[in-house]
Protein backbone atom coordinates (compact mmCIF):
# COMPACT_ATOMS: atom_id res chain seq x y z
CA UNK A 1 0.00 0.00 0.00
CA UNK A 2 1.56 3.43 -1.05
CA UNK A 3 0.32 6.67 -0.23
CA UNK A 4 -1.10 8.91 2.40
CA UNK A 5 -2.77 7.01 5.57
CA UNK A 6 -5.38 8.85 6.82
CA UNK A 7 -6.52 7.94 10.51
CA UNK A 8 -10.32 7.84 10.44
CA UNK A 9 -13.74 5.78 12.71
CA UNK A 10 -16.88 5.20 12.20
CA UNK A 11 -19.58 4.46 14.36
CA UNK A 12 -22.61 1.13 14.17
CA UNK A 13 -25.58 1.85 16.30
CA UNK A 14 -28.46 0.15 16.80
CA UNK A 15 -31.75 0.98 18.12
CA UNK A 16 -33.92 -1.20 19.85
CA UNK A 17 -35.67 -2.22 17.20
CA UNK A 18 -32.47 -4.10 15.49
CA UNK A 19 -31.86 -1.46 12.88
CA UNK A 20 -29.04 0.24 11.97
CA UNK A 21 -28.15 3.83 11.56
CA UNK A 22 -26.87 4.75 8.16
CA UNK A 23 -26.19 7.85 6.85
CA UNK A 24 -26.51 9.05 2.90
CA UNK A 25 -23.06 11.02 2.41
CA UNK A 26 -23.15 14.18 0.57
CA UNK A 27 -19.52 14.46 -0.37
CA UNK A 28 -16.43 12.11 -1.77
CA UNK A 29 -15.66 9.83 -1.26
CA UNK A 30 -19.21 7.83 -1.87
CA UNK A 31 -20.93 10.84 -2.47
CA UNK A 32 -24.88 9.53 -2.50
CA UNK A 33 -23.88 6.16 -0.85
CA UNK A 34 -25.07 4.97 2.44
CA UNK A 35 -22.78 4.02 5.22
CA UNK A 36 -21.96 3.93 8.13
CA UNK A 37 -21.22 7.59 10.65
CA UNK A 38 -18.05 8.45 10.02
CA UNK A 39 -15.11 10.46 9.07
CA UNK A 40 -11.30 11.35 9.74
CA UNK A 41 -9.73 11.74 13.30
CA UNK A 42 -8.38 14.63 14.80
CA UNK A 43 -4.48 14.56 15.52
CA UNK A 44 -4.20 13.17 18.75
CA UNK A 45 -8.00 12.02 18.68
CA UNK A 46 -8.78 8.27 19.69
CA UNK A 47 -10.64 6.29 16.98
CA UNK A 48 -13.42 5.69 19.51
CA UNK A 49 -13.68 9.22 20.55
CA UNK A 50 -13.79 9.96 16.63
CA UNK A 51 -16.68 8.07 16.27
CA UNK A 52 -18.56 9.71 18.70
CA UNK A 53 -17.83 12.99 17.33
CA UNK A 54 -19.00 11.91 14.06
CA UNK A 55 -21.89 10.37 14.87
CA UNK A 56 -23.31 13.65 16.89
CA UNK A 57 -21.88 15.72 13.94
CA UNK A 58 -23.85 13.58 11.40
CA UNK A 59 -27.15 12.58 12.83
CA UNK A 60 -27.52 14.48 16.45
CA UNK A 61 -27.67 11.12 18.14
CA UNK A 62 -25.43 11.79 21.23
CA UNK A 63 -23.92 7.97 21.62
CA UNK A 64 -20.75 6.39 23.61
CA UNK A 65 -18.45 3.35 22.51
CA UNK A 66 -18.99 0.38 23.83
CA UNK A 67 -16.64 -1.84 21.96
CA UNK A 68 -14.39 -2.02 19.27
CA UNK A 69 -15.20 -4.45 15.71
CA UNK A 70 -12.84 -3.95 14.30
CA UNK A 71 -10.83 -2.29 11.82
CA UNK A 72 -9.07 -2.28 8.08
CA UNK A 73 -7.55 -0.37 5.29
CA UNK A 74 -10.47 1.69 3.05
CA UNK A 75 -9.49 3.47 0.03
CA UNK A 76 -9.41 6.78 -0.59
CA UNK A 77 -9.09 7.73 -4.42
CA UNK A 78 -6.03 6.55 -5.68
CA UNK A 79 -3.31 8.33 -3.58
CA UNK A 80 -4.17 7.70 0.25
CA UNK A 81 -6.17 5.11 2.13
CA UNK A 82 -8.42 5.54 5.45
CA UNK A 83 -6.82 2.91 8.39
CA UNK A 84 -10.59 2.72 10.07
CA UNK A 85 -11.82 1.42 12.91
CA UNK A 86 -15.39 0.88 13.75
CA UNK A 87 -16.70 1.02 16.85
CA UNK A 88 -20.20 -0.32 17.98
CA UNK A 89 -21.69 2.56 20.20
CA UNK A 90 -24.88 2.88 22.07
CA UNK A 91 -27.31 5.94 21.77
CA UNK A 92 -27.48 7.96 25.35
CA UNK A 93 -29.48 11.06 23.75
CA UNK A 94 -30.03 13.99 20.86
CA UNK A 95 -31.98 13.87 18.17
CA UNK A 96 -31.95 11.79 15.10
CA UNK A 97 -31.31 14.66 12.07
CA UNK A 98 -29.02 14.75 9.27
CA UNK A 99 -26.56 17.11 9.61
CA UNK A 100 -22.74 18.18 8.71
CA UNK A 101 -21.69 15.43 5.94
CA UNK A 102 -24.81 14.07 5.55
CA UNK A 103 -26.92 14.33 3.08
CA UNK A 104 -29.63 12.10 4.82
CA UNK A 105 -29.98 9.74 8.14
CA UNK A 106 -32.55 6.37 8.45
CA UNK A 107 -32.64 3.30 10.43
CA UNK A 108 -32.36 0.25 8.00
CA UNK A 109 -33.68 -3.42 9.05
CA UNK A 110 -31.06 -6.23 7.96
CA UNK A 111 -33.07 -7.37 5.18
CA UNK A 112 -33.17 -3.31 4.06
CA UNK A 113 -29.22 -3.24 4.66
CA UNK A 114 -28.92 -6.11 2.44
CA UNK A 115 -31.12 -4.34 -0.33
CA UNK A 116 -29.01 -1.47 -0.52
CA UNK A 117 -26.25 -3.22 -0.80
CA UNK A 118 -27.65 -5.66 -3.88
CA UNK A 119 -28.16 -2.00 -5.28
CA UNK A 120 -25.03 -1.00 -4.98
CA UNK A 121 -26.09 2.23 -3.13
CA UNK A 122 -23.75 0.89 -0.10
CA UNK A 123 -20.41 2.00 0.42
CA UNK A 124 -17.94 -0.68 -1.32
CA UNK A 125 -17.18 -3.31 0.91
CA UNK A 126 -19.50 -1.99 4.08
CA UNK A 127 -22.13 -4.96 4.35
CA UNK A 128 -18.99 -7.24 4.63
CA UNK A 129 -17.60 -5.57 7.42
CA UNK A 130 -20.67 -5.83 9.17
CA UNK A 131 -21.06 -9.15 8.66
CA UNK A 132 -17.53 -9.74 9.74
CA UNK A 133 -18.09 -7.82 12.69
CA UNK A 134 -21.33 -10.08 13.48
CA UNK A 135 -23.32 -6.94 13.63
CA UNK A 136 -26.17 -8.94 12.43
CA UNK A 137 -25.56 -12.39 14.58
CA UNK A 138 -27.01 -10.34 17.17
CA UNK A 139 -30.28 -9.11 15.22
CA UNK A 140 -31.05 -11.66 12.34
CA UNK A 141 -33.19 -13.50 14.74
Amino acid sequence: MTGTILPSAGAVVIDAEDRLLLVRRRFDPGAGLWSIPGGKRKPGESSARAAVRETFEETGLEVRPVRLLGEQFLPNGESSWFDNADWLVETVGGCLEANDDAAEVRWFTCDEVAEADSAAVLTEGLLGYLRDYGVFDAVDR
